[in-house]
């Protein structure tokens, strides 16, 4: 592989890479260092990549390992300002843990979509395409991409509370979950 191909491949990946990952951090400058620590890694890797068949696949999952470390790193002592305060019996509201672990396996769950549908999302949700470009890359009218869109995410909310009951704070953010079922693979 060479570095032309690579740089013409990061140019082909690299906005949607830093919209998935902008999504997943909580400001512009963390997403601006975890794209730039894909972008160092990919090149250190050039010799051994596990599949250039699909390049774009090995850059997202660089993207995830490093999100995950990088929510593994941040220091305690830095909490949000939307933190839940304490309930009367002086405990906290809501565990600040439990969207990353329902987040981890989200990508299980999106599996078990139809495809139509489990497309739709990864093109939109994970690589940054709008719908108006969903639709040109399906063969599909505007209406029918947004159709589509919306169809899988009410699936993908289906598949979620079959199998998790689900506790939102008043802005319908996940503050925890309770698995119902064995199909769930985060620990809780």
């Amino acid at each position: 592989m060479t570095s032309d191909l690579v740089a013409s491949l990061w140019d082909i990946y690299c906005c949607r890479l830093r919209t998935f990952i902008r999504s997943r951090v909580s400001n512009d400058a963390d997403a601006d260092d975890i794209l730039q620590e894909v972008f160092l890694r990919v090149h250190r890797h050039l010799c051994c990549s596990p599949d250039w068949e699909r390049p774009e696949a090995w850059f997202y999952q660089i993207a995830r390992n490093l999100i995950i470390d990088y929510y593994r790193q941040r220091p305690w002592n830095e909490l949000p300002d939307d933190l839940p305060l304490p309930d009367e019996n002086g405990s906290p509201a809501a565990e600040l843990d439990s969207e990353p672990q329902l987040a981890l396996s989200l990508r299980e769950t999106l599996d078990a979509l139809p495809e139509p549908y489990r497309q739709a999302l990864i093109l939109t949700e994970y690589e940054g395409l709008n719908q108006k470009e969903l639709a040109e890359k399906l063969g599909l009218s505007l209406s029918g991409a947004k159709s589509r869109v919306q169809r899988a995410r009410q699936k993908l909310r289906d598949l979620l509370l079959e199998c998790c009951h689900f506790e939102l704070d008043r802005r319908g953010r996940v503050i925890d979950y309770y698995p119902r079922c064995c199909c769930c693979s985060a620990e809780h």
